[in-house]
């Protein structure tokens, strides 16, 4: 295993308006195999630092994604590496399965994060065979989160219906299958991923979620956890960070509250 951290943050901080912190002074390092439970006050700013990790706030400070900035890759690629999954999935637009042929195309289209794939539209038969392969590939990479719904009881049928007439539970699940299905992503930010999920459902989601980052087979090399049960974050985390206006402090599992 490489030596090199997936992502080192250095004296980020995020403020509501000039003068209003809502943190400040986070400095960080995710290595690979990290299960990062995220602790804090209502409103101390945990979602906010996750957006900041996916460069979906403006912040200060320095982040980097293996050694290099988020805009050295492109941020929308560096989005599909570093991956927010919000609480509620249900605010975006369109359909889990036009959600998933979105994330494909762009994939299949900038396969090293450029952008010499958009203009191959104007060429012949060369062009024709890739992309009929192109759309060979989306369509298998568009069933891959299919396949990992199916194992936490989302049918297949549910991808094409709307996320606003979704459960909060189903599209949780589908959020995360998508995430993990569609295999870009090293580091996932999960905002309390589970939170409209029983028990059984929970615990089914973070055992696949952690034996992906702990075997290693895959993509994904870290998770970045923020839950509000104790039990939860006892059985995922091995690391516990809570957030202050000051910054961050790590604990043991003994904090996890």
């Amino acid at each position: 295993m490489s030596g090199e951290p997936l992502i080192k943050l250095k004296n980020v901080g995020c403020s509501k308006a000039p003068g209003q912190p809502i943190f400040s002074n986070v400095s960080l390092t995710v290595n690979a195999g990290d299960v990062i439970v995220l602790q804090g006050k209502s409103g101390s700013g945990k979602t906010t630092l996750l957006k900041c990790f996916a460069h979906l706030n403006l912040y200060e400070g320095e982040i980097m994604y293996r050694g290099k900035t988020p805009q050295s890759y492109g941020i929308p690629n560096f989005r599909t590496r570093v991956l927010y999954v919000p609480q509620r999935p249900s605010l975006l637009p369109g359909t889990p399965r036009d959600f998933l042929n979105t994330i494909n195309k762009f994939n299949s289209r900038n396969p090293n994060g450029g952008m010499s794939g958009w203009f191959t539209f104007g060429q012949n038969k060369q062009n024709d065979d890739r992309d009929r392969s192109a759309e060979a590939n989306e369509s298998d990479a568009a069933h891959a989160p299919i396949k990992v719904g199916k194992s936490w009881g989302i049918a297949e049928e549910l991808w094409d219906r709307s996320w606003g007439n979704l459960s909060g539970g189903e599209s949780q699940r589908i959020a995360l299958a998508a995430a993990v299905g569609l295999g870009n992503a090293e580091v996932l930010l999960l905002d309390e991923p589970t939170s409209a999920l029983d028990a059984s459902t929970s615990e089914s989601v973070e055992n696949y979620l952690l034996d992906e980052v702990r075997e290693g087979k895959g993509k994904l090399k870290a998770l970045i956890w923020i839950t509000h049960s104790e039990e939860q974050g006892r059985r995922v985390g091995t690391r516990f960070l809570r957030i202050t206006a000051g910054g961050l402090s790590e604990g043991d599992e003994q904090a996890c509250v």
